[in-house]
């Protein structure tokens, strides 16, 4: 079986390679980066590091290589299972590769699974083949929620090796059931579910807004990481807030039990004060003007709040730090 990732990233090796490993898969990466490439397939295998308060272990990822952009679509054509982790920026450029790929299938079925932080990352990306290629039936587009947490790696954390990623424990990727055009894989971890609207929401306005409201607030406090903004008990108290009145939306809005919202809730504050991740303020908190869109982790959980008459003043306290922040 073989599976193809576009995008080399953190959370392509981080995350979607490890699950495909332990699922039995091969897995070629599609990157540009060209000395990535070279170590990926001299090495076939990287180091994954998983890393929280309580311990530390590291994992090696093998049976994958990688290709260069450039020869994308022959390996499309080919896989058994596509993913994209190559950022919401980056998919309007690699949308005619992707488009090439099908064509050339053939007529054989393909389901993409985008691992991309975007609302309505299914749409997006199927209008931008549709600029290349009639799209056939049987290709799915399929939205995820990548909760998984990476940060940005610096030199200290390769320790010699830039194929080495650090990452949380939790390993879970929901994905919409309903949008496979062909026979759902079995991929460890990866759990369809339907309807999807619930993971979509609760990954953007709980754990996108608590995620951007600790990191605008300690960026405004001087903070550099995010465990060290979530050690400071008024940030963890407004933090808290704000991500309760959002799991009550969410119960509301979707009719699920309140306890199990309000677990993940908490679950997900546990997950920010990892300080062995080193994730910073300044990585969750960029792009700023994107986060305070309409319907966004911010202005987008004000509504949903307001919608089921539910406060709204700890994030907005979040919303104006962040537009201090720009």
């Amino acid at each position: 079986m073989k599976a193809v990732v576009y995008g080399g990233g953190n959370i392509g090796r981080g995350f979607l390679g490890q699950l495909l490993f332990e699922s039995g898969y091969e897995t070629v990466f599609i990157d540009i980066n060209r000395e990535l490439i070279d170590k990926l397939n001299y090495d076939h295998s990287y180091p994954v590091r998983i890393v929280c308060n309580e311990y530390q272990n590291e994992m090696t990822i093998r049976n994958v290589r990688a290709v260069h952009s450039d020869s994308a679509a022959a390996e499309i054509a080919s896989a058994d299972i596509m993913f994209t982790s190559a950022g919401v920026n980056v998919l309007s450029h690699i949308a005619p590769n992707i488009a090439d790929g099908i064509c050339r299938r053939q007529g054989r079925g393909l389901d993409i699974i985008i691992c991309e932080n975007l609302l309505h990352a299914d749409q997006y990306l199927k209008e931008l083949l549709g600029k290349s290629i009639e799209i056939p039936e049987n290709i799915g587009f399929v939205e995820s929620s990548v909760g998984r947490m990476v940060p940005i790696m610096n030199d200290e954390m390769y320790e010699g090796n830039i194929l080495r990623v650090w990452v949380e424990p939790f390993c879970t990727l929901p994905v919409d059931k309903a949008a496979f055009k062909n026979e759902i894989p079995n991929i460890k971890n990866m759990l369809p579910s339907a309807p999807f609207a619930y993971h979509i929401q609760s990954k953007l306005y709980l754990h996108n807004t608590g995620h951007a409201i600790a990191a605008y607030l300690g960026m405004k406090r001087g903070y550099t990481y995010i465990w060290e903004a979530m050690a400071d008990t008024e940030i963890y108290k407004f933090v808290e807030n704000a991500m309760r009145n959002c799991a009550e939306a969410l119960s509301k809005e979707h009719h699920k039990p309140i306890d199990e919202v309000m677990d993940y809730a908490h679950d997900l504050i546990r997950r920010f004060q990892n300080r062995y991740l080193g994730d910073t303020c300044e990585r969750v908190g960029r792009d700023a003007r994107r986060k305070l869109a309409i319907d966004d982790r911010l202005l987008g959980a004000v509504a949903l709040c307001n919608k089921h008459g539910l406060p709204t003043e700890y994030i907005k306290l979040g919303i104006m730090s962040a537009l201090d922040y720009l």
